[in-house]
């Protein structure tokens, strides 16, 4: 019994401790990083699915006293009575009065996760078949994030969601993300961060987060996209302010806009 506690706990502490990716046999969410997915996590827990928990019991209960209460033999001779006002009024009514208590604090989630406050930060996602391109348009920035293969991951890299370049953002900044697509419908998903928004051709989608702990987290694209969809992970490391000027100093020199177009062109002319 002590080692099936043991192995039980071990279990969900692994879970916490490493939140900030999935994990195998994970039940639940990944921990939240952000207020936003805060607030889906708080509901989920300490709303939907106290609701559902009862809902579940209630019927299940109905069910088994339908099934004892009415048996042939405990009734001979079939009650005859084809409705009951009182009864048909009360489900019309709670089910109505279960979803306005659902709706209610659902819509200001959606409201608050629509409503992008003035950003510290703004970022382009851009889906390709089959990696992310971003840019950093307010410092001129832009590169390309392709997933590393099995045989190339180094010691505690997740399979199938690092990646060669990370998008790297400052802690307790409201950071806003643009994102498209350059040829089918992608979606840019960042669980941790209660985040996730199509990516469609010819039309940019907004939404916003603001990391309150440093580290790296992970996503997928979560719209299926072809053959490699599985195969476009998007991962954000989250870094202190000064962490950030640093890697932004580099990244400039690194993933200038112009050096990058200049060569892509010449690759181009040289075909």
């Amino acid at each position: 019994m002590k080692k099936f506690l043991l192995i039980i706990s071990s279990f969900f502490i692994s879970v916490t401790a490493l939140a900030d990716q999935p994990k195998e046999w994970q039940l639940g969410f990944q921990n939240p990083a952000s207020g936003g997915m805060r607030d889906i996590v708080n509901f989920h827990d300490n709303l939907l699915l106290p609701i559902i928990i009862a809902i579940t019991v209630f019927v299940l209960f109905l069910m088994l006293y339908a099934c004892v209460r009415f048996r042939a033999s405990a009734n001979p001779n079939p009650s005859k009575r084809t409705h009951n006002v009182t009864v048909e009024i009360l489900w019309t009514l709670i089910p109505c009065l279960i979803l306005i208590v659902i709706a209610v604090p659902s819509f200001k989630i959606l409201y608050k996760q629509d409503t992008i406050p003035k950003a510290d930060l703004t970022i382009k996602a851009v889906g390709y078949q089959w990696y992310w391109g971003y840019e950093y348009p307010d410092e001129n920035i832009i590169f390309d994030s392709y997933m590393i293969e099995t045989k190339d991951l180094k010691e505690n890299q997740p399979r199938l969601l690092t990646v060669d370049n990370e998008v790297v953002v400052p802690v307790n900044k409201v950071v806003k993300v643009l994102i498209t697509a350059n040829d089918v419908l992608h979606a840019w998903a960042l669980p941790s961060f209660g985040v996730k928004r199509d990516a469609v051709p010819g039309r940019i989608n907004e939404t916003w987060f603001k990391a309150e702990k440093v580290g790296t987290y992970y996503g997928q694209c979560s719209e299926l996209c072809g053959i490699k969809h599985a195969f476009m992970p998007i991962t954000v490391r989250v870094v202190s302010e000064a962490d950030y000027t640093e890697w932004l100093t580099g990244a400039k020199i690194k993933f200038a806009k112009e050096i990058i177009e200049e060569d892509q062109f010449k690759k181009l002319a040289s075909k």
